[in-house]
């Protein structure tokens, strides 16, 4: 099938199956079984030269079933297909975000680099990189959206690591503030510090925009990473992860991916594929949501500020690169209410539509409180630097009717309102 006549979402439904391999099924079947069978001890052979990188798998070759944990069929034919939305070479499908996150970091860090992250990152990202890399030798500074690249350049070298930077990693927008960090900036740092026997990478989780929102790779990145519960999952019923990049990048990963033994299981392919069919119409209708409960809440007389994408105004300083990074505002919102952790407590408490739960990106709506949920873990004072508080919440708009959607919202604020005048009175 040629892949530049038809749009990915078009795609979606056939890339990368053959029916006449699998009994004329117009769907792929769950491949459940944990070896294959070779036709020839030869072919055996052939398979793990290739797998095991002995030799370079020739031009009109394709790599051999030989193990669940090293390939699959829903497993590849997954990976061919989630390539297509970020026109990446190769593609790793892991078991959780979290353990894609974890494996890139793994493999392209070694005892005595340096990492430079954004900050905020999601809590377990920020906990793997506080709590897990400095047991092995990795150093660690963050940077914010306010610094210049100029400050950012001067933080390394004044670190006295500028010759052991190995990679830059970012979250944008971030988690949970809608702070976007510039992917192209972040890759002129990489190439300052980049030298003939070392090169900089620059790895962005795009887990809130992407994979339709947001082409990192066409931005200067060499490693994009997804939660793929998230959007690409869509449905609250599975874990995964995905990392895109290069054919060398991403074969490095996926050697490391064998060795941990941490990717999906044929049913979580075969699930994450059902939901790519449907992820355009999802993510769009998530999106129109959005804009209007945005709207609705920075209008609110309980609402101290909305986190939005779709609010950032024309004449801010942000508004040209949210424009050339983006191509929507997303479905993730966050905002401060009036009266602290108490107050947003009680709006939590009062949800009637969405659902009291971390995660996002679901088919659902879903409400959570990053302060002392999702970013628990994360350092205090770096809290109230960053602006997580206890006064802020974060909503994943779902597909429910919009209307439904903001009658929640509004009569969950009336119950807020009603607290605050009762103790008022007291």
């Amino acid at each position: 099938m040629n892949v530049d006549k038809y749009a990915p979402e078009s795609l979606m439904m056939s890339y990368g199956y053959k029916p006449e391999l699998s009994e004329g099924a117009v769907k792929p079947p769950i491949f459940q079984t944990s070896t294959f069978v070779f036709k020839t001890a030869e072919e055996g052979k052939a398979f793990f030269e290739v797998a095991y990188g002995l030799r370079k798998q020739s031009f009109d070759e394709e790599p051999g079933l030989i193990y669940s944990r090293i390939n699959n069929p829903n497993l590849e034919i997954l990976e061919n297909r989630l390539c297509l939305w970020d026109k990446a070479a190769d593609c790793a499908v892991f078991e959780s975000g979290m353990s894609a996150i974890s494996t890139v970091l793994l493999e392209f860090l070694s005892p005595g680099d340096l990492l430079l992250y954004s900050s905020p990152v999601y809590g377990g990202t920020d906990h793997f990189i506080h709590h897990f890399l400095p047991k092995i030798g990795i150093d660690a500074i963050g940077f914010n959206s306010d610094q210049s690249y100029e400050e950012i350049v001067a933080m390394v070298e004044q670190s006295g690591k500028a010759d052991k930077l190995a990679m830059i990693y970012v979250e944008t927008p971030a988690n949970p503030t809608n702070d976007i960090i510039d992917i192209s900036s972040c890759r002129k740092v990489a190439d300052i510090f980049s030298t003939k026997n070392r090169e900089v990478k620059v790895a962005v989780d795009n887990t809130y925009m992407g994979p339709l929102w947001s082409h990192p790779l066409q931005l200067g990145a060499d490693i994009v990473i997804y939660s793929a519960t998230k959007y690409i999952g869509g449905h609250s019923d599975l874990i995964a992860g995905a990392v895109l990049g290069s054919d060398e990048i991403i074969k490095r990963v996926k050697v490391l991916r064998t060795f941990l033994g941490n990717m999906p299981s044929p049913h979580t392919c075969w699930l994450l594929l059902r939901s790519l069919e449907t992820l355009k119409v999802r993510m769009e209708q998530q999106m129109k949501n959005a804009r209007k409960v945005a709207s609705f809440l920075n209008r609110h007389p309980k609402v101290e500020k909305v986190y939005y994408l779709g609010l950032i105004e024309p004449e801010s300083k942000n508004y040209d690169l949210y424009k050339r990074q983006y191509n929507a505002p997303g479905a993730m919102i966050s905002f401060d209410i009036q009266g602290g952790e108490k107050a947003a407590f009680q709006f939590l408490n009062n949800l009637k539509l969405f659902k009291l739960a971390v995660s996002l990106g679901s088919t659902e709506g879903l409400a959570q409180h990053p302060a002392s949920m999702t970013h628990a873990g994360v350092d205090p004072e770096d809290k109230i630097r960053l602006g997580i508080t206890g006064k802020m919440i974060r909503l994943s708009i779902g597909i429910e009717y919009v209307e439904d959607i903001i009658g929640d919202v509004e009569q969950a604020l009336a119950k807020v309102a009603c607290l605050a005048e009762v103790l008022e009175e007291g």
